[in-house]
């Protein structure tokens, strides 16, 4: 293949039958999408496993990579969620009448041709399909070459559902993987509306430098959760383990623990057996690295200042201890990607003061970060986690693969 345009033009010219497309009749071929998953588990899965055998165990990305049953069941659970979700389009947003006798509303339309660049995840290529079939956009997916026999397989299985329901099937296109069609896509502005990049640091950085199609970035993760010195300690192990340990690969996962030096000697034992369990490996300050060191933590590395502000997607971690809660927002301004935070305190005014003052898209108090997902906050699948501040923040979801358009109603009126 030499170019790609005529695959994203015909993605272009399916959007006006997306656009089209009745509340029912989305929801329609969502539930068909999800019986059809159902059904072909077993070959998902054997797909699954041709791209899975080909990764090394020991790179992070593997967990992503995975699909076994249970989370093709979250995948059907996903979409039958994203079917009962309200159609985000043809909202009225505003309605008025002029002087003049003009009527003007504003209402909400799908943004026509959604592209996704993302790398190991399949689940993402359901994810999206799911949403923007929801909101009446087509969408251009380039995922990545570690997933390709798993990708192939699941826009077959969308394709089918989208023709039993007499859609043209270009309205998911998945591209080929070969990377010199990357600048391509970057530069279809007249096919493509807005194209989003969903990975690493680096996969953001080059889609934002290189794209002439507009950008809207889902942002990578580094999270810290803060233990203030007013903190239950028992609460504050259970949040910053569940954080750390129960998903390391994913944006939401913890980076760095932030803990007061007035708390640091009793809450960093408390944490090392389960830690230990996991096999973290912990990357501490010199006054973190004293307490791990005492208590004979077994993979215990002194931190550079590179090691904060990194986002280690696997069982790694960074330890600080703060003189108080001025020196750890301090850090957080200085680190944070804007993603999740968290503190742990039971000194209420200053909850209110760190919600006030981090600059996060999603900002906790005594709570896991892990909670940072658009499924868990009801809002269905995601396209990711949107890190800027226009257009979309937070869980990027169903009701931000809109925009908007102004309708005038005249009887002849001129100015």
């Amino acid at each position: 293949m030499e170019t790609i345009l005529p695959l994203l033009e015909k993605t272009h010219e399916t959007s006006l039958q997306m656009r089209l497309l009745s509340d029912s009749e989305k929801s329609k071929i969502l539930a068909s999408l999800a019986k059809i998953i159902g059904q072909e588990e077993e070959n998902i899965l054997k797909e699954n496993k041709k791209d899975v055998v080909k990764m090394e165990d020991s790179n992070p990305k593997k967990d992503r990579l995975i699909l076994n049953s249970e989370r093709i069941q979250d995948l059907v659970s996903g979409l039958k969620s994203v079917a009962n979700l309200s159609d985000p389009t043809n909202q009225v947003l505003l309605n008025q009448k002029l002087q003049n006798g003009l009527s003007i509303e504003k209402i909400s339309v799908p943004l026509g041709v959604v592209g996704i660049i993302y790398e190991s995840r399949p689940n993402v290529t359901i994810d999206v399909a799911a949403l923007c079939i929801r909101s009446g956009n087509a969408c251009v997916l380039r995922g990545g070459t570690d997933a390709f026999h798993s990708n192939l397989k699941l826009v077959s299985l969308i394709h089918q559902a989208l023709e039993q329901h007499g859609i043209n099937k270009e309205a998911v296109q998945l591209l080929p993987t070969d990377r010199k069609f990357v600048k391509e896509m970057l530069e279809a502005k007249q096919f493509i509306d807005v194209i989003i990049p969903r990975g690493s640091q680096h996969l953001i950085d080059f889609v934002r430098e290189n794209s002439k199609v507009p950008t809207i970035e889902t942002g990578a993760g580094v999270c810290h959760t803060y233990v203030h010195a007013s903190a239950d300690l028992d609460k504050a192990t259970d949040i910053v383990v569940n954080a750390k340990v129960s998903r390391p690969s994913v944006c939401n996962a913890l980076d760095t623990i932030l803990v007061d030096a007035t708390v640091a000697k009793d809450f960093l034992p408390k944490i090392m057996s389960e830690m230990s369990e996991y096999d973290v490996e912990i990357f501490a300050d010199a006054a973190a690295y004293k307490i791990f060191a005492a208590n004979n933590y077994p993979k215990l590395i002194k931190a550079d200042e590179s090691d904060f502000g990194r986002e280690f997607l696997d069982f790694k971690c960074s330890v600080k201890v703060v003189k108080n809660v001025d020196e750890a927002l301090a850090h957080i301004r200085k680190h944070s990607s804007k993603h999740s935070e968290a503190i742990v305190s039971e000194d209420k005014n200053i909850c209110t003061r760190f919600l006030k003052e981090v600059d996060a898209a999603s900002v906790y108090t005594n709570a896991s970060t892990r909670f940072t997902d658009g499924g868990i906050f009801g809002l269905g699948a995601e396209i990711g986690i949107s890190t800027q501040k226009l257009h979309a923040r937070g869980p990027f979801a169903l009701e931000k693969l809109t925009t908007e358009k102004w309708v005038i109603r005249g009887d002849g009126q001129v100015r």
